[in-house]
């Protein structure tokens, strides 16, 4: 994700870093030199298919407006709903944590079993993150769990899932032996059940992509439109119009490009949540409230957090 303060309204007009032109500038450059050669010969052309209303463009540019506009709702609305999940992740994981911190007994037998227990939360978090970009998880797992559990853990495909199996089946164990009620049992349990819930919200964020057909269709309106502008306007705009046309061509390409990076919030764009960071955040957090020692000490670039 990109974390960086934004310039002043001239500056913004020359950021490059951050926008989504460096990977539009070929398809642009292509299309300025389309445009370039119609005007060229758009005393030719004209005899062929004569003067195109511009009545048309008018038209069919406000119906490709209001798709795309409807496109990059559905985008960020998925955006925004993976960064909610991760932020109720995070929610849930302090609070789980002081519930332990607090009702747990600090003393020789059940000090180590909650260090265990927090560190198997921030597992978790990192077993998601990992999940859901399909990438591997075990270093960090190794960090946390230690070499048996992690060990159990490196061929199983939903991770997060078993390593919250092993904090249910800790609170259980203290239930047995007495350290906790049952009326604690079932507070903790509810964020256990939250932790389910926002495993699955996320998969279904991640397993459900907006259907293909859809992004075909409105990528090849985009284009199509894009490269039909220079027949229309060549004879009003002249030497003008590969300019003008392309960086009409730049709102539009640039809002589907945009869209595209939106639409899988779990990802590795520059765009996407920052999952890397996020699952640190949460390791701090947990480690904080029972004071132990962090096993993700990296820094954070400032301008681009993963």
């Amino acid at each position: 994700m990109i974390i960086r303060k934004k310039k002043n309204w001239f500056g913004m007009l020359f950021v490059w870093r951050g926008s989504v032109l460096p990977q539009l500038l070929p398809r642009l450059s292509a299309l300025f030199a389309f445009t370039a050669v119609v005007v060229y010969f758009k005393s030719d052309l004209d005899r062929v298919h004569g003067e195109l209303s511009t009545n048309i463009y008018t038209i069919f540019g406000i119906a490709l407006a209001i798709f795309l506009g409807f496109r990059n709702t559905v985008s960020y609305d998925r955006f925004w709903e993976g960064r909610k999940l991760w932020g109720a992740l995070l929610n849930d994981t302090r609070s789980l944590a002081q519930q332990v911190h607090n009702f747990i007994p600090n003393d020789e037998q059940h000090r180590p079993e909650k260090v265990v227990f927090m560190k198997q939360m921030a597992a978790m978090a990192y077993a998601l993150n990992h999940q859901l970009r399909h990438t591997d998880a075990m270093p960090e797992l190794h960090k946390l769990l230690g070499q048996e559990l992690a060990g159990r853990l490196e061929q199983a495909e939903y991770k997060p899932v078993l390593i919250m199996r092993e904090l249910g089946a800790r609170i259980n164990s203290w239930r047995i032996r007495g350290s906790i009620d049952t009326i604690l049992q079932a507070a903790m349990d509810r964020n256990l059940a939250n932790f389910s819930d926002i495993i699955g919200g996320c998969e279904r964020i991640a397993g459900t992509p907006i259907p293909f057909s859809y992004d075909v269709l409105l990528h090849r309106t985009i284009y199509i439109y894009c490269f039909l502008l220079p027949l229309g306007f060549a004879n009003a705009l002249g030497w003008f119009a590969p300019f003008i046309i392309t960086f009409v061509a730049y709102t539009f390409t640039a809002l589907e490009a945009i869209a595209d990076e939106l639409e899988d919030p779990f990802g590795t764009m520059p765009n996407d949540l920052a999952l890397d960071a996020m699952s640190a955040n949460i390791e701090r957090s947990i480690a904080e409230v029972e004071d132990l020692p962090m096993a993700n000490t990296e820094p954070v670039n400032s301008f681009y957090i993963t």
